[in-house]
């Protein structure tokens, strides 16, 4: 990923949060969600990230931008592991079926394989069901671990994942 990717990016993770969470979190956090916003964030992550997290796009044959991903250390609270972390994987609504969420999730995979980790983590939310099934068919598991985060006031549960990495 590139500066130049961050609209694209911004637009990708905008409407998959309203296409997929739709019903699992209040309507109105997710139409107030702002595609230029989240470009900004995104241009202040990528220039602020420090090698740390790798972004991952899905370009089509065209090189329009499909999906992203993005990885890094597994986070336990404020401290860093020596384990691997899904943070995102996210494809264009109107793109969703034609493999750019298995590719990114594929190379995200192999990246944190390469580089020594063990086992990678992911969250997801509780009620998401395509997602649980996508992360399941690529060998993620639910390891029994849940917590909330709140939007709006309302709470919203999610459960980790994890994944042995081969070494």
């Amino acid at each position: 990923m590139t500066l130049a990717d961050c609209e694209g990016v911004a637009e990708i993770r905008t409407r998959g949060w309203q296409h997929a969470y739709r019903g699992m979190m209040p309507q109105s956090y997710l139409d107030g969600l702002s595609v230029e916003e989240d470009a900004e964030r995104r241009r202040a992550h990528l220039s602020q990230a420090g090698g740390r997290v790798v972004d991952l796009v899905a370009e089509d044959a065209g090189g329009e931008l499909v999906g992203w991903a993005c990885h890094g250390p597994y986070r336990d609270g404020d401290v860093l592991t020596g384990d691997a972390e899904l943070y995102a994987v996210y494809v264009h609504p109107g793109r969703l079926g034609r493999g750019a969420g298995r590719a990114l999730l594929s190379e995200s995979v192999a990246r944190c394989a390469a580089a020594g980790h063990g086992r990678m983590f992911l969250w997801v939310l509780r009620d998401n069901d395509r997602a649980r099934r996508f992360y399941e068919r690529a060998g993620f598991r639910a390891d029994g671990a849940a917590e909330s985060f709140e939007v709006d006031g309302i709470a919203v549960p999610e459960v980790r994942y994890v994944r042995p990495l081969p070494r």
